[in-house]
């Protein structure tokens, strides 16, 4: 099921070494011009936090980006996660012998 066996960067690593650390951005502005706590932005970086809709668009808005590629990054995350810790159990479904693409 697992595509990847490299679990996919982390949104929060992206943010802060690919634009924060260039831009010479602190946490505590990003966050003042974004217009959320610090800590949301501080929680991201540490892996501890997920991009949700509203902070991809602020981080979309702000570096003048989609936020859907903050989204995705986190998706990624997520999908990798979940297919990581649950793979065995998500090996015992069986598919349905009488669905398909085709009937829907």
């Amino acid at each position: 099921m697992k595509t990847v066996n490299r679990r996919p960067t982390p949104p929060g690593e992206i943010l802060h070494e690919e634009f924060l650390v260039p831009l010479g951005l602190t946490q505590k502005q990003l966050a003042e011009a974004l217009g959320v706590a610090r800590r949301r932005i501080n929680e991201i970086v540490k892996g501890k936090r997920a991009i949700t809709v509203d902070t991809a668009i602020r981080l979309g808005r702000f570096f003048q980006m989609t936020p859907q590629f903050w989204l995705n990054l986190q998706l990624h995350l997520d999908f990798w996660e979940a297919e990581y810790k649950k793979a065995e159990e998500y090996e015992k479904i069986k598919p349905h012998e009488q669905t398909s693409l085709a009937s829907l």
